[in-house]
């Protein structure tokens, strides 16, 4: 065990949990500047991620989806492990420049319903890339769309007949690209000297070849990028879908509505299957809607949905085609005399995520972060206060509506840290690991750690925690956040998301997408 001077350690001690990271600004797209208005449709609405984080892809409100390529790893060629094994120093951080952008969805009206559908994109989900080809799903209320996006090459005609120098105002040549001194033409165009006819009564030609005759060339140059859509999974939802989610055998995906899980090919955008559907058989005796669903990484059979009261069903859908019975239910017992007006609304999920490995779940409401065991139904491993010094004020929150607000939530690659959203364009990243006490506090701006102070915030880990105890840390005084400066409910950083494989985040504020890296 002795370490000393040449001697050879022969145990490590039990690594402790991993450093806070520091995070720096990295970029910024569409950065407003002072005083300048937001237009409504140019409001960020998803945000997400490929697989490889190579690609970055973002809707708005205005029905457009913008995409964006990685740059840092192009120009050295390669992956990141082709880099390693060349010895070659990686970029300091991921560095994304636009790449293309394209109308996913319009405005339409449903006559019938005399109904409003607008263009703002709820989701974006990449599928799985072929042919040098991206593929995505992107979805409003009502229409799912399946888009593929690929370079084109410009082709034009670079060689023609036609000495440019000779052609006169009308486009055709003046006189034979090869003779100074104009010839007499026959009706047909040919010559009447046998030397000069394109094909003499011998079928020969002459001696080294007519000169003066150049096929066309098509060459291709440029490329340019085009997105065409080629499915449109439509007329099955009767209520707003709030997720999408793709499946780990890459054929087929899920969309959810308030009432209804429906499952796709996405081969097929005429058929669908019901999978779940809560709606009760008289609409008074409605409790609780759907929330978000999401598919297990790895386990084609699972996925996962939430609910506005709280709780998370797992279901496999080998157990039976319609999966209104769930095989594992994850939900946390309210603390006894804890009740209030509120209880209900702020317990309401708005976001669910799997871990890369599928182990662990992330759930936000409107109040917390938790992260659950799928082994483990009896409570959530940990929980993390977002903003709990906003308490005092839910009457507030209620009478402007906030209280509605749903935040996304996001997972680190490697699963040791977890991050969301909150009011004023600030974000909490928490480190998830065994006692890990991260617990930053973040801005979506150039200096985003110009708020960051150290605060008492770390999450209870007990499953046994007492709300009691969530409230006392939540005591700060009211109109100020957790670090003194006043909180403005109308910049909400509701969309967020986290590379696949390194420590960078990207989050929308309003119609900028900001991105950090530690």
């Amino acid at each position: 065990m002795n370490g000393g001077d040449g001697g050879e350690v022969t145990a490590a001690p039990p690594a402790g949990p991993p450093p806070p990271l520091e995070w720096k600004f990295s970029q910024v797209f569409g950065e407003r500047t002072a005083g300048e208005e937001v237009q409504e449709v140019d409001i960020i609405s998803a945000i997400e991620f490929d697989k490889t984080g190579d690609h970055l892809a973002t809707g708005d409100r205005g029905g457009r989806v913008v995409l964006f390529e990685r740059t840092d790893m192009k120009e050295h060629g390669g992956s990141r492990r082709d880099l390693e094994r060349m010895d070659y120093p990686a970029s300091r951080h991921p560095e994304f420049r636009y790449k293309t952008e394209f109308q996913s969805h319009e405005p339409e009206f449903d006559y019938l319903k005399s109904l409003e559908i607008e263009e703002k994109i709820n989701k974006i989900r990449w599928c799985q890339t072929a042919n040098g080809a991206l593929f995505l799903l992107s979805t409003n209320d009502k229409t799912i769309k399946f888009w593929k996006v690929q370079e084109k090459k410009v082709k034009k005609i670079s060689e023609m007949n036609i000495d440019p120098s000779k052609v006169v105002g009308n486009g055709s040549a003046s006189s034979s690209t090869v003779s100074s001194s104009p010839k007499p033409c026959l009706a047909n165009g040919a010559y009447p000297d046998r030397s000069y006819s394109c094909l003499n009564n011998d079928m020969t030609f002459p001696p080294g070849g007519i000169p003066s005759l150049r096929l066309p060339v098509v060459t291709s140059t440029e490329t340019s990028l085009v997105a065409r859509c080629r499915r449109v999974y439509a007329h099955a939802h009767d209520y707003h879908i709030n997720s999408i989610s793709n499946n780990s055998d890459g054929e087929t995906f899920i969309s959810a509505d308030d009432l209804r899980i429906n499952l796709w090919n996405l081969e097929i955008s005429n058929q669908s299957f019901n999978i779940v559907d809560v709606k009760p058989a008289n609409m008074e005796d409605l409790t609780e809607v759907i929330t978000s669903a999401e598919f297990h990484p790895t386990h084609c059979n699972m996925l996962a949905y939430s609910s506005s009261k709280g709780s998370i069903r797992l279901i496999d859908l080998r157990q039976s085609a319609l999966c209104d019975s769930h095989s594992k239910l994850f939900e946390e017992q309210e603390a006894p005399g804890s009740r209030s007006f509120f209880t209900e609304i702020i317990a309401s999920i708005s976001d669910i995520k799997f871990a890369k490995d599928g182990r662990y779940i992330l759930s936000r409401d409107y109040m917390t972060l938790k992260l659950w065991d799928i082994n483990m139904d009896s409570g959530p491993v940990a929980t993390f206060q977002v903003h709990e010094y906003l308490r005092p004020k839910l009457c507030d929150l209620y009478e402007n509506d906030s209280i509605f607000d749903k935040f996304e939530c996001c997972l680190s690659g490697d699963g040791l840290r977890v991050a969301t959203g909150s009011y004023s364009n600030l974000f909490r990243v928490f480190g998830c690991a065994t006692g890990s006490t991260e617990a930053a506090t973040l801005e979506a701006s150039k200096n985003p750690m110009r708020r960051q102070v150290q605060t008492p915030s770390r999450p209870s880990r007990s499953l046994s925690s007492s709300i009691t105890r969530v409230v006392r840390r939540g005591a700060e005084s009211p109109g100020v956040d957790a670090n003194g400066n006043s909180f403005d409910f109308t910049t909400k950083l509701l969309h967020l998301a986290w590379h696949p494989v390194e420590n960078s985040v990207a989050c929308a504020a309003a119609n900028s997408l900001y991105m950090y890296y530690a």
